[in-house]
This record gives structure tokens, C-alpha cells and sequence, in this order.
């Protein structure tokens, strides 16, 4: 097996998720070349799937970090075993270069907080909370509410959405 040790600069492409062992966090990276002005087009991102054991990067991980930050990791690259697979980083230093621009809603969105399904809209604070079984919750003043309205309703209710 090839390893090298390397540094990688990368975005994050999902939620970080707890690793195979205890103790441990994975995610993927999307690597561009530094030369991608002379490649076609339609050439492909790198993915780098990346692993750490290290308890203060595996915190910053799974609290911290968030889909589309720019992050420069540095640990040992295996390279895979199987052409087309990703290759694989073991990190040891993990630094966050840019963190991703919040999103602004531009329409309509529904988002689901487990047994319940929310409204945002552009055009308002309020938030509309229903369960997912169309029940009606009540209306959060704003997003920073959502969660203290679902607690009401489920101390009211026995905690069944």
C-alpha cells in the first residue's frame, strides 16, 4: 500500500458522521486541481475521504463544521486500492481556511425537525409548525424559536408528535 504524508485543501461535501471506531469522524473532501484553468471543463473533482482518531479534531468535526467550509488537512494519504475509488487521508491537523456563506431563502422551504415539519419564507420571521402527520403546533416567532415551541407541545401532548 502507497502512503505519503501530504497536505490536502479541500470543501467539505456532507455533515461529518462518527468514524467505523469509537472516537473517530469521517467526511469527504472535494479537491480541485491547482491547474484547473488548463483542464477541460467537465474534468472531475477529486474526492478524498478523510478519517481522524485525534479527539479535538473529531469534536470540531462532528460540532463544528459544516458543508462547503474550505478546510487544509494534513496527515497520510493512502492511496486507493482500486482505481476509481477514493483515496483515503488520515488526519492529523486540521485547519479551517473558510467557512461556507450562509444560505439565503429566496422561496419557500420545508424542513423536518424529526416528528415535525416547519415552513420558512423569505418574506417572514414566523415559522409555521405542523407534525408530519399534518397536525397543527403553533406558529414560532422566529427560526431561534422553533425548538422551545416543539418542547411546549410535546410536554403538552406526552412528547407523541
Amino acid at each position: 500500500m502507497d502512503t505519503k504524508h501530504c497536505v490536502v485543501d479541500g470543501w467539505v461535501d456532507a455533515i461529518s458522521a462518527p468514524g467505523p471506531r469509537t472516537g473517530t469522524a469521517t467526511f469527504d473532501l472535494i479537491v480541485r486541481p491547482a491547474d484547473i484553468d488548463t483542464l477541460a471543463d467537465d474534468a472531475p473533482d477529486t474526492v478524498v475521504t478523510c478519517t481522524s482518531a485525534d479527539p479535538r479534531i473529531t469534536h470540531e468535526l462532528l460540532n463544528g463544521i459544516e458543508p462547503g467550509d474550505l478546510l487544509r488537512a494534513t496527515g497520510t494519504l493512502v492511496q486507493p486500492p482500486e482505481p476509481g475509488e477514493p483515496a483515503r487521508l488520515t488526519v492529523d491537523a486540521l485547519e479551517v481556511l473558510d467557512i461556507a456563506l450562509i444560505p439565503v431563502l429566496r422561496e419557500m422551504v420545508l424542513d423536518k425537525y424529526g416528528d415535525y415539519v416547519v415552513i420558512f419564507d423569505p418574506d417572514t420571521d414566523a415559522v409555521p409548525v405542523f407534525t408530519t402527520h399534518g397536525t397543527w403546533v403553533g406558529l414560532a416567532d422566529n427560526p431561534d424559536t422553533i425548538a422551545t415551541l416543539i418542547d411546549i407541545h410535546e410536554r403538552v401532548n406526552g412528547g407523541d408528535a
